[in-house]
């Protein structure tokens, strides 16, 4: 009800909080109509549609407009997910009148949402799908009926709720599995366990990867800001590229995204072309520096431990003097927690990394209660430092890149 455009529907979601209660905020704020599961408001004058559920509502909504955009791409996997879907976009932008999901917007509210507002032009969406249990994604793929469905990694991410890593396959396969024969899945060569999900469809297969795979990374290398510079081996040919966004592990991520547009029917200069200019939602290796001349790594958005290497390593690839990483706990692991927190000093250490934690005991460093702390404890910053950021969402670490950043990007 905050940030409702001009003309809209308002959409009162029943969760934690009852959206009813800001059906008169909304419509004060310009909301053209809204639905409701209760009576019409009296005071509010606006046109309500009344309905069973309104979130049952919303996606029954995203499914009918879904109708009317020619090619839908499903993006899913524990790690990558929103890099890839916003690299794809990118790739596909050239070509095609491009919609994509914004941010990290992957439940059953985003995907309806993300299909909703689309323009009416769209020809292509790319919406990222994410689950926190079995059925999560067969559903968002009854609504965005998926024509080429991605599947980056499967990690320990949310095995707290899912049980082990493999159960977490079976569920990112329900995106694979929801492909009609004439659609396509893009999977990770590199990952046996995405690999694997190849025996859930009769769709084309595409695979990925660094130096491997139908679409192939080669050559990679990284300049002092960490854009990934490398040559790209497709069916369709080979092309040198530069990235405008950071980490090793991007350049794979594009690898992805040129195997989707290419299935899309975009030209290789084309995919080429958009993600020379690609840009990455925010908290996601992005790269800045502070007044003094240090470098922060803000790449807080989430975190599990796949993410956390592949961040560190990224860390390691820079050229400075000393490197801190600053850590908020991994949330959400269950019974692996204490194993898996432990490793990721291990690594930082191996790698000349000094870690600090924040309100993150299992790490088993020194430890901050809060990014106030955190602040402090860093100390000056200049030239020769570099500081990583990464954390689950609840660890916030974010808000430390602006006290150390001063506003100053």
């Amino acid at each position: 009800s905050r940030a409702v455009p001009a003309g809209s529907l308002f959409v009162p979601v029943v969760a934690e909080r009852d959206g009813h209660v800001f059906i008169a905020a909304a419509v004060e704020a310009g909301a053209g109509a809204y639905l409701t599961q209760q009576a019409p408001l009296d005071d509010v004058a606006a046109p309500a549609v009344r309905v069973a559920d309104t979130s049952a509502a919303l996606s029954a909504l995203g499914s009918h407009v879904r109708g009317r955009i020619p090619t839908v791409i499903g993006v899913t996997g524990s790690v990558g997910k929103t890099s890839v879907k916003d690299l794809a976009a990118a790739a596909l932008s050239v070509r095609h009148r491009t919609a994509a999901s914004y941010r990290s917007f992957n439940n059953d509210l985003g995907v309806p949402l993300t299909l909703l507002n689309a323009p009416g032009d769209t020809e292509v969406a790319v919406i990222e799908m994410g689950a926190r249990g079995y059925g999560h994604i067969a559903r968002l793929c009854e609504v965005a009926r998926p024509d080429i469905a991605v599947v980056t990694a499967v990690a320990h991410a949310h095995t707290e709720l899912f049980g082990t890593i493999d159960d977490v396959a079976e569920a990112k396969a329900e995106l694979v599995q929801a492909l009609r024969a004439d659609g396509a899945a893009v999977l990770k060569e590199t990952d046996e366990r995405v690999k694997a999900m190849a025996r859930h469809t009769n769709a084309d297969i595409v695979t990925y990867g660094i130096d491997r795979g139908d679409v192939r990374v080669t050559e990679l290398h990284l300049d002092g800001h960490l854009r990934p510079r490398f040559r790209l081996v497709t069916p369709e040919g080979v092309i040198s590229l530069q990235l405008t966004v950071h980490g090793r592990h991007n350049a794979e991520n594009a690898a992805a995204a040129v195997a989707v547009a290419l299935l899309a029917g975009s030209s290789l200069d084309d995919a080429a072309e958009g993600l020379s200019r690609a840009q990455m939602s925010p908290f996601r290796m992005a790269l800045h520096t502070t007044p003094a001349g240090a470098i922060v790594v803000n790449d807080a958005y989430n975190a599990n431990p796949e993410s956390m290497r592949a961040a560190l390593r990224s860390l390691a690839d820079l050229e400075c003097e000393r490197r801190t990483a600053v850590l908020g706990v991994l949330a959400e692991l269950g019974a692996i927690a204490e194993d898996e927190h432990p490793a990721i000093p291990r690594l930082a250490h191996d790698l000349g990394i000094e870690v600090l934690a924040v309100d993150a005991p299992l790490y088993g460093v020194a430890t901050v209660p809060d990014v106030d702390a955190a602040a402090e404890r860093l100390g000056t910053l200049g030239p020769g430092d570099a500081v990583l950021l990464k954390g689950s969402r609840v660890a916030g670490l974010e808000r430390l890149a602006d006290l150390l950043l001063d506003d100053d990007t």
